[in-house]
């Protein structure tokens, strides 16, 4: 099933391509959120969220995800679809793969009804970044799907989206090559954050870079490891003259807020997570839609703009 075949119920005024809803956010002077609930029972209370502040929203999952958690694209898509459906969603919302190394897990997301994709070659050489890259663009556009792509290294602290804990910042001038050669739809830049908590570095966003990024191509731009930086500095890269970023990603606060309500320290499997008791269950979702919301309104300046 492509983006297009998408259960009607559930596309019907709700789901979008990543490329609209981040022209959207650009013009709207706010950003995205790209929620990575990682959980499927986690989905609803981000849609929750969402809908309690008129919010647009962007749900995702990557390759590292589904191993570590134990879930496929096409067990997350219709736990997602589902609840779209059930919940009654009625706020603009994109399906999005986040990082991923291989066609085949991004066909798969494809297959399964994911509306954008990101192909993450960043740790090979430009040359081979660009050849993949661009392929992956040429096949997700064939179907109506959004591409997102990665130039520079951003590092972790956790090991989660990515398994590389190199940085390297994007280079502004490699940025306007990429984004000619490739015709990605959004562009993860590498300019001081972190996946995962900052444990021994203060979070840091580095504004010239990304002016300078924003000087020289209009391509959407995203900012991967948004949990832990002050909103001030959110807000600063959002309202850079031009179009600063238009999507920013949160995954280890809402997975942080899960675990904190239910007492636990260690991540669950999705299944685990699944048979939580019913009261527990209402505990962690209860949390998880809280930081939506605190994040909708105090990060991304996202509320109301459904």
């Amino acid at each position: 099933m492509t983006a297009s075949q998408a259960p009607t119920s559930s596309r019907a005024a709700t789901l979008r391509p990543l490329a609209p809803a981040l022209t959207a956010a650009e013009q709207g002077g706010y950003a995205l959120g790209s929620f990575a609930p990682r959980y499927t029972s986690m989905i609803r209370p981000v849609l929750r969220g969402a809908m309690r502040t008129r919010s647009p929203l962007i749900v995702q999952i990557s390759q590292r995800e589904f191993e570590r958690y134990g879930t496929t694209p096409r067990q997350f898509a219709e736990a997602f679809f589902d609840a779209v459906a059930t919940e009654g969603l009625d706020v603009p919302v994109v399906l999005h793969l986040d990082h991923t190394f291989e066609l085949a897990v991004i066909e798969a997301a494809m297959d399964a009804g994911f509306t954008s994709v990101m192909i993450d070659q960043s740790a090979k050489p430009l040359e081979e970044n660009i050849a993949v890259s661009a392929e992956v663009v040429r096949l997700a556009h064939a179907r109506g799907v959004s591409v997102e792509a990665e130039l520079g290294k951003i590092g972790t602290t956790d090991f989660i989206e990515t398994d590389e804990d190199e940085e390297h910042f994007t280079d502004p001038d490699e940025a306007l090559r990429f984004v000619t050669e490739t015709r990605v739809d959004a562009l993860a830049v590498a300019v001081g954050t972190l996946h995962g908590h900052y444990i021994t570095r203060q979070p840091r966003v580095d504004l010239a870079r990304l002016t300078a990024i924003r000087a020289l191509t209009p391509v959407h731009l995203v900012l991967h490891g948004g949990s832990g930086v002050p909103p001030h500095m959110i807000h600063d890269a959002i309202r850079i003259p031009g179009g600063g970023v238009s999507k920013v990603n949160i995954a280890t606060d809402l997975e942080h807020a899960m675990l904190t309500a239910l007492g636990r320290t260690e991540r669950l499997t999705d299944e685990a997570c699944r048979a939580l008791p019913a009261d527990q269950m209402r505990l962690a979702q209860d949390a998880v839609e809280r930081t939506v919301m605190d994040k909708i309104e105090t990060y991304l300046l996202s509320a109301g703009k459904a």
